[in-house]
């Protein structure tokens, strides 16, 4: 983590400075210094995590900051573009809000990354890479693939596929007594289990298929065409042969074709969502012509 340098400290800042998030560059800061609680989480002396059911939305926030960090260290940092950082953070946040978890706080950040996959941390931070955006043609598309995002964070998936989570039932926050000893070591596994899960293995099947459907309701509520969540995995399902290495939407996620199949099935529920909002000249013209730019 000493590596990461202080610009992307910076532009982490500047993304998530926002009045109701004004300690957000503390806590940068905080997980960058191996005394502070929030540092020796991030540096594996005494990581925490518990049971989704119990735990804080404090402590869950900070998991999941460390986890961002983490992310960066993998994927590269933010896209250095502040007019696009901020189009899909309102894109990402107007679908938040018709979601089944819509009393956070979320963050949403493109990563400068050609590895095509999108992620969630625990707490509401998500993230996209250039390479998925350049697969996305239009609003509708981005908001399906950040809803299905938000789907995971409203149902804590990546917090509910710890292993061993059962050993800390009851333990909600962090505290001294939660940070020695074994307790402490078994903490410490279970964020390097949590990593694992969101890079390189991905979650189960079945929380893939929850998250999917949770995109189509929420899009549809938000007033996007809920069918861009199946025509953005028709798009991938093209790239699917050239692009299955570590880290990708093909290694992180299961099957395509029984994806699209179980989202198609449930069109029916939405009949007029042919009628809704793709708006595909103002994603181009603040995503296409970013890419142009670099």
């Amino acid at each position: 983590m000493k590596s990461l340098t202080m610009t992307m400290l910076l532009a982490l800042a500047c993304l998530f400075s926002t009045e109701a998030h004004a300690g957000w560059q503390d806590k940068l800061q905080n997980l960058m210094n191996p005394e502070s609680k929030e540092g020796k989480i991030l540096s594996g002396a005494t990581q925490v995590v518990s049971s989704s059911q119990e735990m804080t939305y404090a402590t869950e926030r900070t998991v999941g900051q460390s986890l961002a960090l983490e992310s960066m260290q993998r994927f590269g940092k933010p896209v250095p573009n502040e007019a696009l950082q901020k189009y899909v953070n309102l894109v990402g946040n107007a679908v938040a809000r018709n979601s089944r978890r819509s009393t956070i706080p979320y963050q949403f950040v493109v990563l400068d990354s050609p590895v095509r996959n999108a992620f969630a941390a625990p707490g509401g931070m998500i993230f996209v890479s250039r390479g998925l955006l350049d697969v996305v043609e239009n609003e509708a598309e981005l908001a399906a693939v950040l809803a299905h995002e938000v789907g995971h964070v409203a149902e804590k998936h990546a917090l509910k596929s710890i292993r061993r989570a059962q050993f800390l039932q009851g333990v909600g926050t962090i505290s001294a007594a939660t940070m020695k000893g074994s307790e402490g070591k078994k903490f410490e596994s279970m964020i390097g289990d949590l990593q694992s899960t969101l890079f390189d293995k991905g979650l189960d099947q079945g929380m893939e298929y929850e998250a999917d459907l949770a995109a189509l309701e929420t899009t549809y509520r938000t007033g996007y065409d809920p069918a861009a969540m199946i025509t953005v995995l028709q798009k991938l399902k093209k790239l699917e042969a050239s692009d299955s290495g570590k880290g990708s939407w093909f290694s992180t996620h299961p099957p395509l074709d029984e994806r699209i199949a179980r989202l198609s099935s449930r069109l029916e529920k939405y009949p007029d969502h042919v009628s809704l909002a793709k708006v595909p000249a103002r994603f181009a013209k603040t995503v296409k012509t970013t890419k142009k730019q670099k």
